[in-house]
């Protein structure tokens, strides 16, 4: 594939800037963003997922002049999957072959599924996910996870039993197919991102920085999350409905209810965010041929997008 036209991506915990660093490469290349987000992807939810600001255009949601692909298009009732996304990028950028394309976000596996392939898996059955999701409400997550170790003990091994939805899914895939999920998989989520179809960087805050900015982004959006799923719960949205499980949209609602005051709420998301971080940390960390960049060291954003062009040309 042609050096330039080899597409980038942009990963990093929640909060990193991401999305910043990937529109500023986009206007010095004149490229088109792919959102690897599972939680971008929803309408109504824009602040609590930090979603970019755009408008829908022509049948595209452009930021800044920017086309930024799978963004705020998905119903709050709809789940979407490493699948999905993977079929969805395919025809974006199938749709324009000698485009330049930029993937950002912090959901890793949609990058893995996309760059090394996927195994051939059921998709979701949400009778299935619903019934272990109640199980995991009433005895905990500590008691779901302990039925995964019965069933699938390596899966259990690799996956901690705070990482809800890997431990249901790992479960659903042993209800679905009689078979441990660590059977069925054949190794390629494990697999270095291949250098030869894609240029990779990673934006690695200080972790006392990046929870500084975590602190910061929870405090502001707060007030603007809280609006959303109050708009959200009068449009008839349940409150468990799979788009306000986001991050932090829980605790938005216990403080619509009175259950929490702000500042526990605050502190509630602050403390999830800050996991979450840490889980994508590990993730992609993994890769040993993904460019780290610290953006403490740089004066801005386009500064950091010009560095990574010059490390992708070299």
């Amino acid at each position: 594939m042609d050096k330039n036209n080899l597409p980038l991506i942009i990963a990093g915990p929640t909060a990193s800037g991401k999305t910043d660093v990937a529109l500023a490469l986009a206007g010095l290349i004149g490229g088109e963003i792919i959102s690897a987000d599972s939680r971008q992807i929803y309408k109504l939810i824009n602040a609590g997922t930090a979603a970019p600001q755009g408008v829908w255009q022509g049948g595209f949601y452009k930021v800044g002049g920017v086309n930024y692909h799978l963004v705020d298009f998905l119903d709050l009732n709809e789940t979407f999957d490493v699948s999905r996304f993977c079929a969805a990028a395919e025809k974006i950028v199938s749709s324009n072959p000698g485009g330049k394309f930029i993937f950002a976000g912090g959901t890793g596996m949609y990058m893995q599924g996309y760059f090394c392939g996927m195994d051939d898996l059921p998709p979701a059955d949400k009778a299935v996910r619903a019934e272990l999701s109640l199980l995991a409400e009433q005895k905990g997550r500590e008691y779901l996870h302990s039925l995964l170790a019965c069933v699938d003990a390596p899966s259990a091994a690799a996956i901690p039993a705070g990482n809800i939805h890997r431990v249901i899914r790992a479960l659903e895939l042993y209800k679905l197919t009689g078979k441990p999920a660590s059977a069925l998989r054949t190794g390629k989520f494990r697999a270095e991102l291949p250098g030869e179809k894609v240029f990779s960087v990673y934006l690695d805050w200080d972790k006392a920085e990046l929870e500084k900015r975590i602190i910061r982004r929870t405090e502001l959006i707060f007030g603007p999350m809280v609006k959303e799923a109050e708009r959200a719960l009068k449009l008839g949205y349940a409150e468990d409905c799979p788009g306000l499980k986001s991050l932090g949209y829980r605790e938005a609602i216990f403080y619509l209810k009175g259950d929490l005051n702000k500042e526990k709420a605050l502190e509630r998301i602050t403390v999830l965010t800050r996991q979450y971080a840490k889980r994508q940390r590990t993730w992609f960390r993994r890769y040993k041929n993904m460019k780290i960049i610290n953006p403490a060291l740089y004066k801005n954003e386009i500064e950091i997008a010009k560095e990574i062009l010059l490390w992708k040309e070299r």
